[in-house]
């Protein structure tokens, strides 16, 4: 039986409750801020972090979003990932995006001009987003099956795999020795008289007051929030990725692809790929579910990977494991910031499969409302919990 930690103190400024990509961010952010000098608390029920999305991510990072905001969030994550002996220290490891880009298809007219429109934004923002014929496709990517396409768009550059759990672990380490304590333990209870949280209880018991308290608790993000009284439309959804050899290896980096079914495939190394998708029917999963669907390799992601790259039709799958996103049901977009009438509970929720590439840019921005009361590098308000509550989507029409 692992016994959890009890805190050093019995009150402290910020409680952050979760410790993985977004909650280290927020706790590196605040600690390496001279105008921050309060106190942090990082609850983590579980500091081996082996079901977390951030350690079962497939770590990607891409420019290939619909909203300008999206973009610039993914645009800092791409450089401050690259430049981690500059942000956390000359100690911490140079890192590099490898930039096979992502592949979107085309199947249809209809998507086609939303890829077109999205090209737009993102070339304006210093993308160097491509618009591709099948031809044009096929003749830069000859392995692909390419004839009931209507257009494709990549971009590669600062997208592709990048090692976000080594940030993670970074941005982790700086922030404990930068101050903040991180304890294993678990939330079990939120005390709120009125507007105000006052504090939260313990699985070990105690009590513990807070300034603020920051929800990154990943796919227990709604079960957080419900402590507190309040509702936030983000459940667990399951997420299946296999690796996998192929007898006839490409002769190039496979770009992240996502087929217009919407079954997505990349390279892995030298000679072994990723394949990621999801069931049809795809419900809300208990928070302790990651067992895999073993028919659905077979069945549907398979004949799919061999139709859209012939070469592909002798594989053996090498590894698989399912992994859970924090889903927000109503537009897949984070929330983000503080309640509008419980002002010191903050969102760091619902970023069904872009929370690991997003972390740095939302946890700057969590850490200056924190020690400012407002955002100051990118405005993140339109993620604010207004929208929720006025049932108003922040539609992003690039999600996989």
């Amino acid at each position: 039986m692992t016994t959890n930690d009890a805190p050093k103190r019995t009150s402290y400024d910020v409680i952050i409750i979760g410790g993985a990509a977004t909650g280290s961010a927020t706790a590196w952010f605040l600690m390496q801020n001279p105008d921050f000098n309060g106190t942090v608390l990082v609850v983590e029920r579980d500091p081996s972090y082996e079901f977390a999305a951030t350690s079962l991510s497939n770590s990607c990072i891409r420019q290939q979003f619909s909203t300008e905001l999206n973009i610039r969030i993914s645009q800092f994550g791409a450089e401050f990932s690259q430049n981690l002996p500059r942000y956390l220290g000359e100690d911490a490891p140079k890192l590099k995006i490898r930039n096979f880009g992502y592949m979107y298809m085309a199947a249809d007219d209809a998507f086609a001009q939303v890829l077109r429109a999205q090209a737009k934004v993102q070339v304006a923002l210093g993308a160097e987003t491509r618009l591709m014929t099948p031809d044009e496709i096929k003749a830069e990517y000859p392995f692909y099956a390419v004839d009931d396409l209507v257009l494709g768009s990549i971009n590669c550059k600062d997208e592709g795999y990048f090692d976000g759990y080594t940030m993670f672990d970074w941005l982790r380490r700086k922030a404990r020795a930068g101050g903040a304590e991180y304890i294993r333990n678990e939330v079990v209870a939120i005390t709120r008289k009125a507007h105000r949280i006052e504090s939260v209880t313990l699985a070990s018991g105690e009590v513990v007051a807070c300034g603020h308290l920051v929800n990154a608790s990943g796919t227990r993000g709604a079960k957080t929030a419900a402590m507190a009284g309040i509702t936030i439309p983000i459940e667990p959804r399951k997420r299946y990725s296999w690796i996998i050899a192929a007898e006839q290896p490409l002769s190039r980096d496979l770009p992240l692809t996502i087929d217009p079914t919407g079954v997505h495939f990349r390279t892995d190394s030298d000679t072994t790929y990723l394949v990621g998708a999801h069931t049809d029917h795809d419900p809300a999963v208990a928070f302790d579910d990651f067992a895999m669907d073993q028919s659905l390799w077979l069945d549907h992601v398979w004949p799919i990977l061999a139709t859209r790259i012939p070469q592909f039709e002798a594989v053996k799958v090498l590894r698989e494991w399912a992994g859970q996103y924090d889903y927000n049901t109503l537009d897949q977009n984070a929330i983000a910031g503080p309640h509008p009438e419980v002002a010191n509970f903050l969102f760091l929720n619902g970023f069904s499969g872009h929370g690991l590439q997003q972390s740095p840019a939302m946890g700057r921005g969590t850490a200056e409302w924190l020690t400012y009361g407002a955002f100051r590098t990118l405005d993140l308000t339109p993620f604010s919990f207004e929208r929720i509550t006025a049932n108003r989507p922040l539609i992003e029409g690039a999600i996989i």
